[in-house]
């Protein structure tokens, strides 16, 4: 039995300002404040030093960290997130790979997996989205015809584990890749993505799991109806359906979605709906350097055109950012960056909050969202 002490315990209706934390093998056993908590005999105690203990945090969309690639080091990039307070992770592989490399990068990324792993699954972003959209645009080794002879086996081979597929439902022939992925994972949900999808094409997927909106106000267009009006696109159909998550890219100078449009954000679909994603590319110092007057910016990622390219985030950054931009507090930044993700993909009863029975996974932060501990499966991690 471990007990954590001295803790600010960051629930998901609330913070006990002097908790404990019981964890025995790898699930907490017991939360509650101090006096009110019975501590075994001969636990083990981890003296918090009035950290914020909070869930560990979930990226689903991510494609690499520290110079590694998930494709290709799949155990390397995860070993970066976690000492950065990521306990689960879903490596994201993109449109510039084509079907040979995707299928040897699910099997690497599938040889990792485990009890010490944070890696939980698959983000899909791809391959099926709109070419105009999304960086690496001259890469992409998707853009013919929609067939099952080209998609079948990928789907096949990385099966119940993938949590999302991304998809451009304005794309030909899509939808029949949606029901053959259905079909093979039941569970799995849609995001749009990479797409000027009107809010009809959206709504004509819904029907197959499509609850999610891959990096809000990045990589979408619309289409307008007439001559000098504004049309409605992927991000309008998000801000119209309830049920829809929006994934929000919250780098440190507001560059993938300024203040404004955050706000907007957070006022529209509420601190429930919003799911902070890092999309880190992966992309080693130095590589696609900035554009001039974004030098300064080390968050930031760039593909070789010059485009922006995702980021150099991981999601303490993230939470710090959002603080920033958009003054909400540290227990709202936690929610979008554990509670939100792991229920948007229906993880929620094992991860993404601090309760008896679920994984014990923590990250202990000071109050600007510095990671001081990481606890995985109840194991603390070397930093």
């Amino acid at each position: 039995m471990i007990c954590i002490e001295n803790a600010k315990v960051v629930l998901e209706n609330g913070i006990f300002w002097d908790g404990i934390v019981l964890v025995e093998e790898d699930r907490i056993v017991s939360v509650g404040k101090r006096g009110e908590v019975e501590i075994p005999e001969g636990a083990q105690r981890i003296d918090a030093e009035s950290a914020y203990v909070g869930p560990g945090f979930v990226d689903i969309h991510v494609h690499g960290g520290g110079g590694h690639m998930f494709w290709q080091e799949p155990e390397q990039a995860a070993a970066h997130f976690l000492r950065r307070g990521t306990t689960s992770i879903f490596p994201t592989l993109y449109h510039s790979l084509d079907k040979q490399t995707y299928l040897e990068s699910i099997e690497r990324v599938k040889a990792t997996m485990g009890p010490d792993s944070p890696i939980r699954g698959f983000y899909m972003e791809g391959p099926y989205m709109n070419p105009d959209f999304g960086a690496s645009k001259k890469y992409n080794k998707w853009l013919g015809e929609i067939l099952p002879e080209a998609y079948k086996e990928v789907v096949d081979e990385a099966g119940s584990l993938v949590k999302v597929w991304v998809v451009a439902p304005e794309r030909e022939g899509i939808e029949g890749f949606v029901q053959y992925a259905k079909s093979v994972n039941p569970d799995v949900i849609f995001s749009v993505g990479h797409s000027r999808a009107t809010p009809e094409q959206i709504r004509k997927l819904k029907k197959y799991g499509l609850n999610h909106l891959t990096h809000c106000m990045d990589a979408t267009g619309r289409v307008s109806a007439w001559a000098g009006t504004r049309g409605a696109g992927p991000d309008e159909a998000c801000f119209l359906d309830p049920d829809m998550y929006a994934e929000l890219i919250c780098d440190s100078g507001a560059v993938h979605v300024n203040p404004e449009l955050q706000r907007l954000i957070l006022r529209n679909k509420g601190i429930d709906k919003v799911v902070l994603i890092s999309d880190c590319s992966g992309r080693k110092e130095g590589e696609n350097p900035a554009p001039e007057g974004l030098r300064h910016m080390t968050d930031l990622s760039f593909d070789d055109q010059g485009n922006l390219g995702g980021s150099r985030l991981s999601m303490d950054m993230a939470c710090r950012n959002i603080m920033t931009h958009t003054n909400c507090g540290i227990a709202q930044a936690f929610l979008m960056a554990s509670r939100n993700p792991a229920r948007s993909i229906g993880m929620d009863d094992e991860i993404g909050t601090i309760e008896a029975g679920k994984r014990a996974d923590l990250v202990f932060v000071d109050d600007m969202f510095h990671v001081q501990k990481v606890m995985l499966s109840g194991k603390l991690q070397q930093l």
